[in-house]
């Protein structure tokens, strides 16, 4: 009888750790695809939007494979169906990449995501990964080093944007009682 019961606990974890996953990755989708801005930031023009804030959100709340699975699938399934495709397997890697890197840092030596200043700090290293992650990607697909450089301070926007608007809806989360 014990046996069955730890079975069916472990199936409603699963069935739990599945059913957050896919929301966080529509959570990040959705925020990435209709809460957004075009603005004349660059060259390039510039999607400001709030896929990051529910990014740092998965990562900061959930930890790092959470954040990396709600990152990497809901920003790479925006690119898909908003007629980016060449960027979809880059987004999925940068994002998948940067939420796992601000979980880890959020949630290290125990501190689960309750350390404000080590959040801004995992959002700041994940921001410049994501900095760093574009441009290479711009660099593969534009085919030179230089015109990437006009999309940085609209990734800047973002990241800061992100954190602006995530942070105390992360401290507010944090302090209810399912966590």
């Amino acid at each position: 009888m014990e046996n069955n019961f730890v079975g069916a606990k472990k199936a409603s974890s699963k069935t739990k750790d599945v059913t957050i996953s896919g929301l966080l990755i529509a959570l990040v989708f959705i925020a990435t695809k209709f809460i957004n801005l075009r603005l004349p930031i660059s060259m390039n023009g510039g999607l400001i939007h709030l896929g990051n804030t529910m990014l740092f959100m998965a990562a900061i709340v959930f930890g790092k494979k959470k954040g990396a699975l709600a990152g990497s699938v809901g920003m790479a399934l925006f690119d898909m169906v908003s007629g980016w495709m060449a960027w979809a397997p880059f987004t999925f890697v940068v994002r998948g990449i940067m939420g796992y890197v601000i979980g880890s840092i959020s949630h290290s030596s125990g501190r689960n995501g309750n350390n404000l200043l080590w959040n801004m700090a995992a959002i700041l290293i994940g921001g410049i990964w994501m900095l760093f992650g574009y441009y290479v990607t711009e660099v593969i697909l534009y085919g030179n080093w230089v015109s990437p450089v006009t999309s940085i301070p609209g990734n800047v926007v973002q990241i800061i944007a992100g954190a602006v608007l995530g942070l105390p809806v992360i401290t507010a989360i944090k302090k209810t009682k399912l966590f």
